[in-house]
C-alpha cells in the first residue's frame, strides 16, 4: 500500500490537477488497502469505485462514502457528474472564474468608447481608467485578451 503522506511526482500531480483526495486516509474499502493498483490519493479513482460499489455491488450509499472516504452530498454530486459526462464529470472543476467578469458587457462598451476616442490608448491606460469609474481592479492582460476575442467576434 502507498504511504499517503509520503510526497512523491504522483502526489505532486494530482495535486496540480486538483485531483488528490482529500483525506487518503481515510479511504478504507478493501481495494484502496489491500494492494497498490487502487490509490487512495487519487480522487477520480476513489469516486469511480464508489460509484461502482453502490450501482454493481448494491452497498449502501452511507457505507460506500464513508469506505471512500466521501460524505453522502460527495457521492451524490460524483453521480450527478458521471450521469450527465461519464468519467469526465469526475474530473476536477476549473477552479476560479469561468469568464471575463470584471469586463462586463458595460466595462467593454467603455473600453470601446475610450479607444474610439484615442486608439493609442495602452491596457495599463484602459486598467487605470475602468478603475476609476467602476472601481474593479483588473489586469491589463485580461484587457488585451478581451478586446483581441471582441475583435475575433468570439
Amino acid at each position: 500500500m502507498v504511504d499517503p503522506t509520503d510526497p512523491d511526482p504522483k502526489s505532486e500531480e494530482l495535486r496540480k490537477r486538483g485531483a488528490l483526495h482529500p483525506r487518503p486516509e481515510d479511504v478504507t474499502a478493501e481495494l484502496f488497502t489491500a494492494g497498490e493498483f487502487f490509490d487512495p490519493r487519487d480522487a477520480i479513482q476513489v469516486k469511480y469505485e464508489m460509484l461502482r460499489r453502490v450501482r454493481i455491488d448494491r452497498q449502501p450509499i452511507a457505507r460506500a462514502a464513508r469506505e471512500h472516504g466521501y460524505s453522502r452530498p460527495t457521492f451524490y454530486e460524483a453521480l450527478a457528474a458521471f450521469e450527465r459526462d461519464g468519467l469526465l464529470g469526475l474530473l476536477p472543476a476549473k477552479r476560479g472564474p469561468r469568464s471575463a467578469h470584471k469586463l462586463s458587457p458595460e466595462v467593454m462598451e467603455f473600453l470601446n468608447e475610450l479607444l474610439r476616442a484615442d486608439p493609442s490608448r495602452t491596457a495599463s491606460q484602459l486598467v487605470e481608467q475602468i478603475h476609476r469609474r467602476f472601481k474593479r481592479r483588473v489586469h491589463p492582460r485580461s484587457v488585451e485578451r478581451a478586446l483581441e476575442r471582441e475583435k475575433r467576434g468570439s
